[in-house]
């Protein structure tokens, strides 16, 4: 966490444990995950809310735990609003089956959190951090690989490797070839950050990857679309608290501002820029948004 958010971990541990921390009328509270891409986006929504509001704007930034930390604050009305992910909001906070079509997802999810939890998601910022197959650009183009269904006449002959928590869950590695229809020569486990080294030294084929990646804008990968629509989306948009909307019925536009502005190119440059260049993400943000002309 950047040292300038270290006294607001501290403002969030107290709201988050209920102790204090009563939040003014006009103050609106912006909250993230512990990732590179909610820093970001969070400082984007601050941005915004200050430049086109009268309202102040308190950051609890790189919470813990994430969503089942975030979830239970913005319920209690510790936090306001802050950024997730349609597949998370449906199979972690709701607990229902996947939807693949990412647009049924999506209006299923917003409909959900209406009605059940009075919180209104904003429109899609555009970008989908999901899992994604890709292959050596060496493989890619000896083979002519595009799809993650071309794998099929060629897997036999290719090793894949990934994290031990997808290659045992259902809704990952099990799930893929049974409905790719894929047989690997060999399947490696392998810590997640190692991913990229393994595959650039040859000593994989393919590897699972976050569509957001920020190494994928550098390493010599390609990644296969996913052409069955058999990964969860989890596209990003903002979660309010329908009450902070109907108490500043000003925040509805300003929220829409990002819907359909950030592609996945756009974040995985993002994602690099702090990650790899060590840029401030507040300033990341500043840019982008200048560049699109909304501050």
């Amino acid at each position: 966490m950047p040292k300038r958010f270290g006294w607001l971990a501290i403002v969030c541990v107290v709201a988050l444990l209920g102790i204090g921390c009563k939040k003014e009328q006009d103050v609106i509270v912006i909250a993230s995950k512990p990732v590179t891409e909610q820093f970001i986006l969070a400082e984007m929504l601050t941005y915004l809310v200050e430049a086109h509001t009268d309202l102040s704007v308190r950051q609890t930034l790189g919470i813990g735990g994430g969503t089942s930390n975030i979830h239970p604050a913005l319920l209690k009305g510790d936090i306001d609003m802050y950024p997730e992910y349609t597949g998370t909001g449906w199979l972690f906070v709701l607990k229902q089956a996947p939807i693949h079509d990412a647009q049924s997802l999506y209006q299923k999810v917003k409909q959900a959190y209406q009605e059940q939890l009075d919180l209104t998601w904003s429109g899609l910022y555009g970008f989908n951090n999901t899992y994604r197959i890709a292959v050596s650009r060496q493989a890619a183009e000896r083979y002519q690989l595009k799809t993650t269904s071309d794998l099929v006449r060629v897997s036999d002959q290719l090793v894949f490797a990934a994290n031990p928590d997808f290659l045992e869950r259902d809704d990952g590695y099990p799930g893929l070839v049974k409905a790719y229809g894929l047989s690997f020569k060999a399947v490696k486990e392998i810590d997640i950050g190692l991913r990229y080294e393994a595959i650039t030294s040859g000593d994989v084929d393919v590897i699972t990857v976050f569509s957001t990646d920020a190494r994928l804008k550098t390493e010599p990968v390609v990644v296969l679309d996913d052409d069955l629509s058999y990964f969860t989306n989890y596209h990003a948009a903002t979660v309010i608290r329908s009450e902070t909307l109907r108490n500043h019925t000003e925040l509805k536009a300003v929220l829409e501002m990002l819907t359909a502005r950030i592609s996945d190119e756009d974040m995985i440059g993002m994602n690099y820029q702090v990650e790899i260049e060590k840029q401030d993400p507040k300033a990341v943000a500043k840019e982008f948004l200048t560049k699109k002309g909304l501050l």
